[in-house]
């Protein structure tokens, strides 16, 4: 964690679990990564029917977006995570914590009925604060 991010969870609001409720961040550049999907390098759809499969390919494209940025999942302030099946939470926050070590950024969860192809299962975009 470095200075210019400040996890907060007030006393007055239920306390979290696998998340933050508020990341606040001090001067610096915010940067967006676009949803990520299991999708490898070479266009292949990894995991398919697999959702522990598929959310760990789809953290280790953000993680490669991340690199590209200079950054790693520390610098991630906020994550919005889309996926076909809720009842599957616990695995995604599982794979999750392969890539996450630092604290747990902001979050959101949504159960969608379908993404963009009908064999992914999971979606995952980041916000991402860089130093100045």
């Amino acid at each position: 964690m470095t200075e210019r991010l400040r996890y907060i969870n007030p006393e007055t609001m239920h306390p979290p679990v696998g998340y933050t409720h508020i990341v606040e961040v001090q001067p610096g550049r915010i940067a967006y990564i676009s949803g990520q999907v299991a999708i490898n390098p070479a266009g292949e759809l990894v995991g398919e029917g697999d959702i522990v499969a598929q959310a760990r390919q789809v953290f280790q494209n953000l993680k490669s977006a991340l690199a590209a940025l200079g950054a790693d999942f520390e610098d991630v302030i906020k994550i919005n995570y889309y996926a076909v099946d809720a009842t599957r939470l616990a695995e995604i926050r599982q794979v999750r914590s392969e890539f996450l070590k630092g604290p747990s950024p902001a979050s959101t969860f949504v159960m969608v009925k379908g993404l963009v192809l009908p064999t992914l299962l999971i979606e995952i975009e980041a916000v991402v604060a860089l130093p100045g």
